[in-house]
């Protein structure tokens, strides 16, 4: 059909040489002469150009193009020079250092050695802990200075993309979509905290992974410092240089030493101090979902009762591929999402769904596309798939494909290379998500085929893990992606594309449930939980005690309103970006006493549902009561530590409790869908850009 319009238009070669009234001249035009001749606005006014596709609120991040010659040459004589250089890492703080005897940092891939660091002691932490001031600078001094890191970001660009091959195990394409989202972290934050003007919270511990060591590090502090706090950043034991590299240019653009300060180290001597001191005012932590949970624990016993943890956590993230989909789309999104960074992005695809009729050709492609991957150093340019992060991770990822292997479930394996902490992609055949168990951090992807009158059983079985991160959809039915996406319990959704590489601004990331608290980092409530909410009004003590079992029938018949908030975001043309904000489940106003009927009108301002308690609940109650989203306290702060406890003691997903006036990240679920809107046929948004031109 496209061929026929394409031959069939008055302008087309085909058309013009019969029609004796065109001129031969015209016909035989050099396309090229006519293009040159409109120079130098030949670029069509109405569609934005990449480094003003945010404008005017921030510049976006500068590309690069890794099918250009001459850009691969600049990128190669840049990082050149690191890739032998010693790196060392080290407690940058307000003080004198201690330090621990310097431990060796090797590569995954081969073992060498490229550097050393010097993890912080005890004494480092309490240094670093009296030390810490918030940044009091005016916001707009803040934001040049965080603007300025972000360029200094990219003038780096060469030792940036070395660190990150060679420590963290980064392909140059990893390494330069990591560089760019930590860039675009910087400049957004700052712009936006433009408009924020209630004060910092006061000291905020940033404790992130090394699957992002950059990108995750350098957003964490920068909406920390874009508010006004003080940060104590503690990076991924695994890769501590380039977090070393990054915050000392954060300090070279002129954060303040007391209000940015590394405290590399283990869980044990830095993270557990971090997040059981009275003096730290809220947590930011990206990681597993059991890590979250002890930080959690460790919060409410320690740190003031509503002291915010913002925690992004892992998911069981699916995919959906039905019979009309595109296969060679499909499967293109298949591999990169399962396999492109080894699988070990907390984003990645681990359990996908082919309906039955196209499985047989669809795996067959998927098992051809696979064995095009190369394996290896991630310092070439040709290698693919790089190696996963540790012993530890690749002797847990191998026993669990050497599980499936003895059940006859191991449908193809690539070869692994020799030495290095390598696995190969693999696929295990699955009978759906519910055979996961658990979330496998690496280069796997579990798959499984359904029948078409079977998907709102896929759909419940996903919602059903708990997690909400993200999901997949291949399909050319509008109805049904309609349909998928109102049914899922998902944070960020993605429909005929692959489901990694969410852009700052354009694809706020987080998820719910076991995936994590909100708000979304990258997007429009993430800020506001870096400050110090309103104070609310303390109540006298209520009298009599509240039975749970009238708040459970309560919670139970309490209604949730429907969406409150629809955003369309910017985004490059043919992407459509939507955020949706819905209630979450109601929360429990504890009072005390006529507190509680002013807690559910500032919940039921924000758009959420709330159940106002009479009497004075049991703290004990809120490890059993269900079908809650949190709790609201604003009385003494024994009483308040009792429930922030029990709140902490439940198994599931991190509930919070708002000792203060909430704001409308706590109120609201955000679910992002993106959706490839070139992918069913033609981009209509682009051809009316163009008339408008």
């Amino acid at each position: 059909v496209r061929r026929l319009l394409e031959n069939g238009a008055n302008s087309s070669f085909v058309h013009q040489i019969v029609d004796l009234e065109v001129a031969p001249e015209t016909v035989a035009a050099d396309p090229f002469a006519a293009v040159e001749a409109m120079l130098p606005d030949v670029a069509n006014r109405v569609i934005r150009k990449g480094p003003a596709l945010f404008a005017p609120e921030r510049r976006n991040s500068e590309g690069f193009d890794l099918t250009d010659a001459p850009t691969l040459a600049r990128i190669d004589a840049a990082r050149d020079d690191g890739a032998a250089t010693d790196f060392a890492g080290q407690p940058l703080i307000a003080g004198k250092v201690k330090g621990l005897t310097p431990r060796l940092v090797a590569n995954p891939a081969t073992g060498a050695r490229v550097g050393r660091v010097t993890d912080a002691a005890r004494e480092d932490v309490e240094t670093a802990l009296a030390a810490a001031r918030p940044w009091g600078a005016p916001v707009a001094e803040r934001a040049r200075i965080l603007n300025r890191a972000a360029d200094l970001y990219e003038e780096n660009f060469g030792p940036i993309f070395a660190l990150l091959a060679r420590e963290a195990g980064k392909t140059l394409a990893d390494a330069v979509s990591e560089l760019r989202e930590a860039v675009d972290f910087l400049r957004y934050y700052a712009a936006r905290a433009q408009s924020i003007t209630a004060a910092p919270a006061g000291t905020f511990a940033c404790i992130s992974p090394w699957n992002f060591p950059l990108a995750i590090f350098t957003g964490q502090i920068a909406a920390a410092l874009a508010t006004g706090n003080a940060v104590l950043a503690k990076p991924a034991e695994q890769t501590p240089l380039i977090a070393t590299l990054a915050a000392g240019l954060l300090l070279k653009a002129g954060v303040p030493a007391a209000a940015l300060q590394l405290l590399p180290g283990d869980g044990a001597t830095v993270g557990a101090r971090l997040t059981s001191d009275p003096r730290v005012n809220g947590v930011c932590f990206t990681g597993s979902t059991e890590t979250a949970l002890i930080i959690r624990r460790a919060m409410a016993a320690h740190l003031a009762p509503g002291a915010a943890l913002i925690a992004e956590t892992g998911g069981l993230n699916a995919m959906i591929v039905d019979s009309t989909a595109l296969p060679e789309q499909a499967v293109r999104d298949v591999v990169a999402s399962s396999f492109q960074s080894a699988g070990q992005r907390c984003s990645a695809l681990r359990c996908l769904y082919v309906q039955e009729d196209i499985a047989p050709h669809f795996t067959e492609m998927l098992f051809g596309a696979m064995e095009e991957l190369a394996l290896g150093d991630p310092w070439a340019l040709s290698t693919d798939v790089g190696p996963v992060i540790d012993a530890e991770a690749e002797a847990g990822i191998r026993a669990h494909v050497e599980t499936a292997r003895k059940e006859g479930r191991l449908l193809r394996q690539l070869s692994t290379p020799r030495g290095g902490h390598f696995i190969a992609p693999t696929v295990i055949r699955v009978n759906g998500i519910g055979d996961l168990g658990r979330e496998i951090f690496g280069p796997v992807l579990h798959l499984a085929t359904y029948r078409a009158e079977d998907l709102a059983k896929i759909i419940a079985d996903i919602n059903a893990t708990g997690y909400g991160l993200t999901f997949g959809l291949h399909t050319r039915i509008d109805n049904r992606v309609q349909e998928v996406c109102e049914a899922l319990y998902v944070g960020n959704i993605y429909v005929n594309r692959n489901q990694i590489g969410a852009v700052v601004g354009s694809q706020p990331f987080g998820g719910e449930g076991l995936s994590g608290t909100g708000p979304k980092a990258g997007g429009p409530e993430y800020l506001a939980r870096f400050t110090r909410p309103e104070p609310a009004p303390q109540a006298a003590a209520a009298k009599g005690a509240a039975d749970p079992k009238p708040v459970q029938a309560a919670l139970a018949k309490a209604r949730t309103p429907a969406e409150i908030a629809r955003i369309d975001l910017p985004g490059p043309t043919g992407e459509s970006n939507r955020l949706t904000m819905t209630a979450r489940a109601p929360f429990l106003c504890l009072g005390p006493g006529d507190a509680a009927r002013a807690q559910a009108d500032a919940i039921r301002a924000l758009g959420g549902s709330a159940v106002p308690v009479e009497g004075t609940l049991a703290p004990q109650a809120l490890t059993s009561l269900s079908g809650f989203a949190g709790a609201l306290w604003w009385g003494d702060e024994d009483q308040a530590r009792a429930y922030a406890t029990a709140l902490a003691a439940r198994q599931g997903p991190i509930l919070p409790l708002i000792t203060a006036m909430p704001d409308l990240g706590h109120v609201v679920l955000e679910r992002h869908v993106c959706v490839d809107t070139t992918a069913s046929g033609g981009n209509a948004a682009l051809l009316a850009e163009a008339g408008a031109a």
